[in-house]
């Protein structure tokens, strides 16, 4: 038998392509079919093991790096591991999960593929220029993002809708227009993160969870905007508690207060016929009241609840109470959800499903370069993941046909 012939990789390279990659050692090992004190032996540099070649393609395959990267002398220079808003105090930064790492380097890349294609069609792209800094009162941030959006009450009232799909196309278009990307993921939990932001000034990112319900999707659209107008990328959810270190928790309350003001104003909520008419501190809201309201201004009954909690409008009691009631509800539908998809194969219409994780802006600089004779249908096909069958319909999807 001809001896197995090892590739000449660079250890080093081998533990960073793993590490960003957000595997654990153990993780890596068990997916790569071999024990972990073998991975341990190809990533020290003091050994002399190294795994073959097919061995090293099954590497580069699983961490999602070409082959070509585990032969350079240093580790290559590019986008950084952001901020997680989520980590604990004393216990140092969350590891995030394959599946989030996958996701926000899939997203930066994304992002310079679209500023390439930009450059190719000679497009300048708009500068994003909204601002903040989380020592602005919110409530001020809020109303100059509704400023910046041309958003008012009543067109607010016109996105009404059952389950908020209205609201938050609308408002993603708009956060769009003014120069963002705004992406969808669904390969991470909603228990991991309700999204992340990359800040930038010229195609900042933002990303939601698509396994959100809408309502909450557009609270975290808004939640997220405010990370890139404060300049602030990171990884967040929207639970805000004492278990963060204060600067982060200072972070995420701030986004979350923006995105609450942004999302039901102060004088509109206040005004309202109802909410004068229920006084101070009620613990009277009937779920049709708030069902009503929340629908009102595009947000979850939750967000409604807790904005009334904020001027005083509930007790912390009542708010408390029917938070329990509306996460079992939730927990109840996702498992329902789950059973009825097991039951029934649903067959997904591409083109939107793209158009929704993607957004039209990226689409339409795609499109555009292929045109132009820039790029092939192929490669437009593979950066959307898309059958090449599908790209007629897309272009009407996308409202360029």
């Amino acid at each position: 038998m001809a001896p197995r012939v090892k590739a000449l990789a660079n250890p080093a390279l081998i533990t960073w392509a793993r590490e960003t990659a957000g595997f654990t050692a153990a993780e890596a090992a068990k997916r790569l079919g071999i024990d972990e004190e073998r991975l341990a032996a190809w990533e020290d540099a003091a050994t002399d093991d190294a795994p073959s070649i097919p061995q090293l393609r099954k590497i580069a395959m699983l961490f999602k790096r070409p082959l070509a990267v585990f032969f350079m002398a240093d580790p290559p220079e590019g986008f950084a591991v952001m901020r997680d808003l989520r980590r604990l105090p004393g216990t140092g930064a969350r590891r995030y999960s394959p599946a989030l790492q996958m996701e926000i380097r899939a997203a930066n890349e994304r992002r310079e593929l679209a500023l390439e294609l930009a450059t190719d069609l000679e497009e300048e792209l708009p500068k994003f220029n909204l601002a903040a800094t989380i020592q602005e009162d919110p409530e001020e941030v809020g109303a100059r993002i509704r400023t910046a959006l041309g958003v008012t009450a009543q067109l607010q009232a016109r996105w009404r809708d059952n389950d908020g799909r209205a609201g938050f196309n609308a408002w993603r278009s708009r956060i769009e227009h003014v120069g963002a990307l705004v992406f969808q993921t669904t390969r991470f939990p909603t228990e991991e993160a309700s999204g992340f932001a990359i800040a930038g000034d010229t195609l900042p990112i933002i990303a939601v969870n698509r396994n959100d319900a809408l309502t909450r999707r557009t609270f975290s659209l808004v939640h997220e905007l405010a990370h890139v107008m404060a300049r602030i990328s990171g990884v967040s959810d929207l639970e805000t508690d004492a278990n963060r270190p204060p600067e982060d928790q200072r972070i995420e309350v701030f986004c979350n207060r923006v995105a609450a003001a942004a999302l039901i104003p102060k004088d509109a909520l206040l005004t309202d016929p109802r909410v004068v008419a229920r006084g101070s501190r009620s613990t009277n809201w009937s779920d049709a009241e708030v069902v009503e309201l929340a629908r009102q201004f595009n947000v979850s009954r939750e967000a409604l609840l807790r904005r009334l909690l904020t001027f005083d409008r509930t007790s912390a009691e009542f708010y408390a109470k029917k938070r329990a009631q509306y996460i079992a509800e939730y927990l109840a539908n996702k498992a329902h959800q789950k059973e009825l998809s097991a039951d029934t194969e649903m067959k997904l219409n591409m083109p939107q499903e793209t158009v929704s994780n993607f957004g039209r802006p990226f689409i339409r600089m795609l499109l555009g370069n292929y045109y132009q004779d820039r790029i092939t249908l192929s490669e437009v096909s593979g950066y959307l993941g898309l059958k090449v069958k599908h790209i007629p319909k897309l272009e009407q999807a996308a409202g360029l046909r």
